[in-house]
């Protein structure tokens, strides 16, 4: 008897959990994240999707800022790295509307709720936020250079990063064209991953370290990411660079966001809902009958 207490008081004793599980993160996500999203006015999803677009324009600096006129591969892309994960832990914390987030938060929310009525708001949501973000990147990069200059290994920089954006267009036709798609897939594979565990986290710590090591993955290994394109060439376009808006969407900007959309779906949402989600809700309902008065 004595033995039996002693164990029902160490369990009593248990710190609580530390972050939040798959299981509740995935619905964390879904009836907070995705609902808000869903439910918010056309005015606020052009306004929060601009601001994210303008957070991962300033990310995108700070990592050309950081990298500039550093020779060695490995500091230089972690630098890269540092700073274009602060832009996205920005869009995280701030609650912006990202394109890139959207392809993970939305897809498990209409999973979630399987309600057919729900897909036409994801749908103007996904339009909005995409074309709010290349304004919100426009803004801050034709602002930057008009308020500051900076040292010339900067811009030389900023200029090897948009020609290795534009490799694709080098390999041409449709195979240069599905390699972008592809590499828009890994991007968001890892991005969307991020989006996850910093809703599993609980503290500003807990959330941005995962931020920050997926981020830095997919910006050393060079996968394409649209919003950061957007960004990158958007400050380019304000220095006077680059190869012009009609050769970055076609070859940058535009097979990376369908690769984004397809890699948020197929590499984070569906394996993390086959595993965690399509159960969840029997199971918090077998939970809560469960439960005491």
């Amino acid at each position: 008897m004595g033995a039996e207490q002693s164990t029902s008081d160490r369990a009593t004793n248990v710190p609580p959990a530390q972050y939040l599980d798959a299981r509740h993160a995935i619905e964390a996500m879904a009836m907070s994240s995705g609902r808000r999203m869903l439910d918010a006015p056309f005015t606020h999803v052009c306004v929060m999707a601009a601001y994210a677009g303008a957070l991962i324009a300033l990310g995108a600096l700070f990592s050309v800022l950081l990298s500039a006129g550093v020779e060695t591969q490995g500091p230089r892309r972690l630098l890269e790295g540092l700073g274009f994960s602060a832009g996205f832990f920005f869009v995280i914390q701030s609650q912006a509307a990202l394109f890139t987030e959207i392809n993970v938060v939305m897809p498990v929310t209409l999973l979630h709720y399987s309600k057919g009525a729900l897909l036409a708001k994801a749908g103007r949501f996904w339009v909005l936020a995409f074309v709010a973000n290349l304004v919100g990147a426009l803004a801050i990069g034709y602002l930057v250079p008009t308020v500051q200059s900076y040292p010339p290994e900067m811009a030389s920089r900023l200029a090897e990063i948009v020609s290795t954006k534009m490799a694709y267009r080098e390999i041409g036709g449709i195979n240069g064209w599905i390699q972008a798609v592809l590499s828009g897939m890994l991007a968001n594979w890892l991005v969307g991953l991020a989006a996850f565990f910093a809703t599993m986290g609980r503290t500003i710590i807990d959330k941005f370290v995962p931020v920050f090591l997926a981020v830095s993955l997919f910006v050393a290994a060079g996968f394409q990411h649209s919003p950061a394109n957007m960004a990158y060439f958007s400050l380019a376009a304000g220095a006077g660079m680059g190869p012009g808006w009609i050769a970055a969407l076609g070859w940058s900007i535009l097979p990376a966001a369908l690769g984004n959309l397809l890699g948020g779906i197929v590499l984070v949402t569906v394996p993390l809902w086959i595993s965690f989600g399509s159960k969840h809700s029997s199971m918090i309902e077998d939970d809560t009958s469960g439960a005491g008065p």
